[in-house]
């Protein structure tokens, strides 16, 4: 009792000073009103005379995060209710809330909730969870893994990079003219559009392999350790491009160049093996110094890699891959950056990227005919390439065609890398939406085109044509 009575004696005692130095206070530093600074309407909460609101920056930010991680959970959810990853819904959300749905169907909502003038600081919030996400991605690169496994994926792998890129590289041809950024040169647009036929999303891959429980399974293998080369050697294309984009010359391009194979020479060689001393690998990985060291040790490589004239992905990415191998480490870490990372801040992305997207672009059926060109060759370039590739090294029918469908999925890594030639310059708004809906389209038909490989072998000779197990993957 004698201690409730203390703190009701505190609570009263320091409420009480508090309230009578706020009153005195105002009454001693009390000033004309006109010596105030007015900060300008738009930026106050304030009553119009017709009684309307005008929100101010905080207050407008903090209704975006709520409407958008509201969207993205409820959609993600109902994806996967039919069969979907969540993170499917996810991007989908991003797309519905830009100009192309909510613009589209409520403009006066979508330019309160979404002003020009607010998206700067959405931006940015978005580029931390990417680098996050990114960071993460490389936890789950499993270094000695893929140096056990690389050599027997290198044709699958490179066969489903080179081949999109190549018919990339031809398709930008017909694309230049018209759906090229201002100013964009054509080396440029089309190693980018090379690029974006190119790349496989690792992370949505193994999701989807982990629900339908077929990551233990040869093809399961096979196909993450494909997608952890295939992201490893389209992560450094992208690199290589962004340094060629950004250059102002060939001494700039050798500079960058120069210095990404140092960084990424003493990030492996040097930090990597130092690392586990570092952060108390042998110890527990709780402490919040250990997760503070590693995400300075995120955002400072990030840093370094945006100075060096790449990208402050790419620098994550490496960060993520050169942390301790320890699995329980790296699974703690994942499991407290994602909580951070991909619940809260990377929907922030899908709504960046949805924001950007505008279908309405795509105004007549040449549009969506050059739209629906993309997509078939995308899916002409990764599904055929990989397909053709597995079964030359001695895969069956079904498990050939399954591998290409899992290749096929682009996903957020899609997102991502069509983001930085947005942000580049390298893509105008019409193309740039056309890949989002490429992006969107591969990935949605992963599991479909999985379950009609199913279907087909268990109703056709193709599970007598051969089998993965058979082979050296």
């Amino acid at each position: 009792m004698k201690h409730w009575i203390l703190y009701a004696v505190v609570l009263v005692v320091f409420g009480l000073g508090i309230h009578f130095a706020l009153d005195g206070g105002r009454r001693w530093v009390a000033r004309p009103a006109m010596n105030h600074p007015v900060e300008p309407a738009a930026d106050r909460i304030v009553a119009k005379p017709g009684g309307k609101p005008v929100v101010e920056p905080l207050s407008r930010l903090l209704l975006q995060m709520v409407l958008i991680l509201v969207a993205t959970r409820c959609v993600g959810v109902a994806f996967t209710r039919i069969g979907q990853p969540a993170v499917v819904g996810e991007m989908f959300a991003g797309v519905m809330l830009g100009p192309s749905l909510l613009g589209f169907l409520a403009p006066g909502a979508f330019q309160f909730l979404f002003p020009v003038s607010s998206l700067e600081t959405l931006k940015m919030l978005s580029q931390i969870g990417v680098c996050l996400f990114l960071f993460v991605v490389g936890l789950d690169l499993d270094v000695n893994q893929l140096r056990g496994r690389a050599h027997a994926a290198v044709l699958v792998s490179h066969s489903s990079i080179v081949v999109p890129f190549f018919l990339g590289v031809v398709l930008s041809i017909v694309l230049f003219e018209g759906l090229a950024g201002p100013g964009t040169s054509f080396t440029s647009f089309a190693l980018f559009l090379g690029i974006s036929m190119s790349i496989t999303a690792f992370p949505v891959l193994a999701r989807i392999l982990q629900e339908r429980r077929m990551e233990k399974t040869p093809l399961g293998v096979t196909a993450l350790t494909c997608a952890a080369v295939d992201d490893v050697t389209a992560w450094g294309l992208l690199a290589l491009v962004v340094a060629i984009v950004r250059a102002t010359g060939l001494d700039s391009v050798a500079l960058s160049l120069g210095g990404v194979v140092v960084y990424v020479v003493l990030m492996l060689g040097w930090l990597r093996p130092r690392l586990a001393v570092w952060l108390g690998d042998g110890g527990h990985p709780g402490s919040h110094g250990v997760i503070a060291t590693v995400l300075v040790i995120a955002f400072t490589s990030a840093l370094t890699t945006e100075w060096i004239g790449i990208h402050a992905l790419f620098g994550a990415f490496l960060a993520g891959v050169v942390m301790p191998q320890r699995k329980e480490f790296r699974a703690f870490l994942k499991l407290r950056l994602e909580t951070v990372g991909l619940v809260f801040l990377l929907p922030l992305f899908f709504a960046v990227t949805g924001l950007r997207t505008q279908v309405g672009l795509l105004q007549d059926v040449s549009d969506w005919g050059l739209c629906g060109l993309i997509l078939l060759v995308a899916c002409a370039g990764k599904m055929g390439g990989t397909l053709v590739a597995a079964r030359l090294s001695g895969m069956g029918w079904s498990d050939s065609f399954s591998l290409g469908a899992l290749m096929n999925t682009r996903g957020l890594m899609e997102l991502v890398a069509i983001n930085i030639g947005y942000d580049l310059g390298i893509l105008s708004p019409q193309i740039f939406a056309m890949l989002v809906i490429m992006a969107l389209a591969t990935t949605f038909m992963t599991g479909p085109l999985l379950g009609l490989a199913e279907r087909l072998k268990l109703s056709s000779g193709w599970v007598r044509s051969g089998s993965i197990s058979n082979t050296n993957f």
